[in-house]
């Protein structure tokens, strides 16, 4: 029988990867399996402790006290006649031995609401780290970012720069060449009056 509280059984006994990762803040309690986990005497103790506050326990038990007492008030039997000693013997003796098992169950789950607590933590831990690296890869990738659009705005302004000198220099050499296709050579119009 396992154990649901024993995370270890899982890891160690060919439990697959997942269960691994979920109960690794577990892995450091695995000390503290034998106290709440996996002996014999106290997993029946414990289920035993469970039974007591049940209400088929109760229900039960108050069946018997009342067939207990009626059977010997009626006089079927004689075994336990009134002030019914025999019937507070076995009592005291329920509440000897349930007192100390309902201690021991308590102790139990206090052992394991205090290994879970301390894994609950260390999650908590892990998940803030993992926080506060997200924020960090953020902040640098916002940086990263500013840097770049700051850049693309110098290399935009100095395209825009580069292309209005562009512009200005096709306009001039467009006017050079247009002023050197009207006014003709003045050695090729002698040629022309000579020939």
């Amino acid at each position: 029988m396992t154990d649901e509280t024993n995370p270890a059984q899982d890891t160690h006994k060919g439990g697959h990867k997942g269960d691994r990762h979920f109960f690794r803040f577990h892995l450091p309690h695995v000390h503290l399996h034998s106290p709440y986990g996996d002996d014999w005497f106290a997993l029946k103790a414990e289920k035993f402790a469970r039974f007591f506050g049940t209400p088929t326990f109760l229900i039960a038990q108050s069946v018997i006290v009342g067939a207990w007492i009626l059977v010997n008030i009626v006089g079927v039997t004689q075994f336990d006649v009134y002030p019914f000693i025999l019937l507070n013997l076995a009592f005291s003796l329920q509440a000897a031995y349930a007192a100390p098992l309902i201690l021991l169950a308590q102790t139990r789950q206090a052992d394991r609401d205090k290994a879970h607590a301390e894994a609950d933590a260390l999650h908590r831990e892990d998940l803030a780290r993992a926080s506060e690296e997200r924020l960090s890869l953020a902040a640098h990738q916002t940086t990263m970012l500013v840097d770049l659009v700051k850049q693309n705005t110098k290399l935009t302004e100095t395209i825009k720069a580069l292309t209005e000198r562009v512009e200005i220099l096709t306009i001039e050499v467009h006017k050079q060449v247009i002023a050197s296709a009207t006014t003709p050579p003045a050695g090729g119009i002698e040629i022309a009056h000579n020939g």
